[in-house]
């Protein structure tokens, strides 16, 4: 399903934003950290990394990648932390994965008391107003003698604070053909809403949604980069 997925391209791009906007300091932990393939790179940026994820099978994955680092087994929109951090990031649109409105104020919350004074919180969005049903995206990979195709794609009704998010995953093989097709509800929230939730505890940067650059958002992407710094 990530095959196609640049993890250092991602890091390599909030690093860059952490040192513009960040308060230099190397204390990160990533939430939804699935198998730690950020986490991997943070480390060789020279981080001091952790992770956090409500599934245990990926990280035992992650602490083999990455043994270097500690993981937690947690909700993230509950957690805390022993010592402050210096930045907390959250891939892959793994924010929505909070459980409704409510959730996500409380992930906020979280992160901006984790965070020292001038940390971050990095993560990327989907802007539930923009999402068209109708698109996805699709990607092959070759593995083990079988070709794999995956899409997926966002799904809104139009109203309400939850959307959901359509995968199907296709095997082909030389004597069979297997299909899986799941959907995982998320928050949905635009980015009026989304401002307002973390502007009383962060100042908010928003970016367009490209790895190279680090551009302003233009306002009318339905996807973004937030970047937000702690307040006092």
């Amino acid at each position: 399903m990530c095959a196609d997925i640049d993890y250092k391209a991602q890091s390599h791009y909030v690093s860059r934003l952490h040192q513009l906007f960040g308060n230099q300091g190397k204390k990160h932990l990533d939430l939804a950290c699935g198998t730690g393939p950020h986490i991997r790179h943070f480390i060789d940026f020279g981080y001091q990394s952790s992770g956090l994820d409500l599934n245990q099978p990926m990280l035992d994955l992650a602490k083999v990648r990455c043994p270097e680092a500690d993981f937690i087994l947690h909700n993230m929109c509950d957690f805390t932390v022993e010592q402050p951090l210096d930045l907390i990031t959250c891939f892959l649109y793994s924010i929505h994965y909070s459980d409704g409105i409510e959730n996500l104020k409380k992930c906020i919350e979280a992160a901006h008391a984790a965070l020292a004074q001038g940390g971050m919180l990095c993560f990327n969005s989907v802007n539930c107003d923009k999402i068209d049903n109708r698109s996805f995206v699709r990607h092959s990979a070759n593995h083990e003698g079988s070709e794999f195709t995956f899409s997926s794609g966002w799904k809104y009704c139009g109203e309400g604070e939850r959307q959901f998010l359509t995968l199907s995953i296709e095997k082909q093989s030389e004597t069979e053909k297997q299909l899986w097709n799941d959907e995982h509800p998320m928050v949905a929230v635009n980015y009026q809403e989304l401002t307002a939730l973390l502007e009383p505890y962060f100042k908010v940067h928003i970016f367009q949604h490209d790895y190279e650059k680090i551009l302003p958002w233009d306002g009318q992407a339905g996807n973004a980069f937030f970047a937000c710094v702690k307040r006092d």
